[in-house]
């Protein structure tokens, strides 16, 4: 293709607007049509692109004539339908957020359709993008100074969920249950991470503060806003997720490590910048650390995020390093790096530790027939 990328957006709630802003970064892209059935949010999506026309529904985007490919960033629980939706219009190169979908049997169908679907389809999975990520990833693939990873352990101490359009993010039923609808990205990272796949998932967590003084008429929210999750592999190595969503007092939003017999490494990731008080002064800068176990002695590496990348999202910067690279794909100059596999073993993952949760008892992955996909 030799005009820029023409893209078409369904769904701008808060993440569509960021990724309306990081779209606007690149020089190669526009977006030139929008579906957002909410007042509101359609106008400011309208005010980032304000190239873009608004059209009253998905299929006026898929057969557009001037769409090239399509962001999905509406409710989890409308990306499946959306997927198939899509699929019977038009084979378009497509970037859904995560999650892929909320159910099990929306995973057994989107496996059916990924096998069938003639264009790129990448599930968006910013936390790969993270630059102090991207660093811990390089180091736990090419072993450099850990050895063969045995552990790793990723740590999210945040603030609680947003205000959504309808507050459709405080009931299980909406999001797949907090395991899968915060908690996918750090599925993926493990992984991709340990190159293999999840066996045994053991889950504790509970709804303790947040949103409890809520009322809806579905009743009071049910999401989880804490939650241990231990992960076997396939491969011998385990994982650990530690959520809270009642700690934004925190320094770093993220702290990941990984094990080996050699070294542990580190990275610590700050949360989005708008958020850190002003009287504080400038924001924490993302670091790894590298610790060794003989001779003895971290070393801590800053690793800063480009400003530009930093200010258009809440993510580190990773949402306009996952375009370039999803730009690239629908180019054909580059490969689908998240592909829809990666995205539903990642809703599997989470699905499994909210019924461990659930149910009190460990599950296991390779015998549970409500798993199989």
């Amino acid at each position: 293709m030799s005009h820029p990328i023409r893209y078409g957006l369904i769904g701008c709630g808060m993440m569509g607007q960021e990724h309306l802003r990081n779209i606007a970064l690149l020089p190669e892209a526009q977006v030139t049509c929008i579906f957002e059935p909410d007042e509101g949010m359609a106008g400011r999506s309208l005010a980032l692109a304000p190239g873009a026309r608004r059209v009253s529904s998905l299929a006026a985007v898929v057969t557009a004539s001037d769409v090239d490919c399509l962001v999905i960033t509406s409710p989890n629980f409308r990306h499946a339908q959306q997927l198939h939706e899509i699929a019977a219009l038009r084979s378009l190169p497509v970037l859904v957020e995560k999650p892929a979908c909320t159910t099990i049997e929306d995973v057994r169908a989107l496996a059916a359709l990924g096998s069938r679907y003639a264009a790129p389809l990448w599930v968006a999975m910013e936390y790969r993008y993270m630059p102090p990520v991207a660093r811990l990833v390089e180091e736990v693939h090419r072993q450099t100074h850990t050895g063969p990873v045995t552990l790793l352990s990723i740590r999210e101490h945040r603030f609680p969920f947003l205000v959504k359009v309808g507050d459709w993010n405080r009931f299980n039923r909406y999001t797949g249950g907090t395991l899968v609808e915060k908690c996918c990205h750090f599925f993926d990272l493990m992984r991709h991470m340990t190159q293999s796949e999840p066996v045994r998932v053991f889950a504790s967590g509970s709804a303790a503060h947040n949103h409890q003084d809520e009322r809806y008429p579905e009743g009071t929210p049910d999401i989880l806003d804490n939650a241990f999750v231990i992960v076997d592999f396939a491969s011998g190595q385990r994982g650990l997720l530690e959520l809270c969503m009642f700690a934004e007092g925190s320094r770093y939003q993220e702290e990941i490590s990984v094990v080996g017999p050699q070294a542990k490494v580190e990275c610590l990731v700050p949360g989005p910048g708008r958020f850190w008080p002003a009287h504080l002064g400038e924001p924490p800068v993302p670091k790894v650390i590298i610790s060794p176990r003989d001779p003895k002695g971290p070393r801590e590496l800053e690793v800063p995020v480009d400003p530009v990348a930093l200010d258009a999202g809440d993510h580190n910067g990773s949402t306009l390093y996952q375009h370039q690279r999803f730009l690239a794909a629908v180019r054909g100059q580059g490969p689908v790096e998240v592909n829809l596999h990666d995205g539903l073993a990642a809703v599997v993952m989470g699905l499994a530790a909210q019924e461990s949760i659930a149910s009190g008892q460990a599950i296991d992955l390779r015998k549970d027939e409500r798993f199989r996909w």
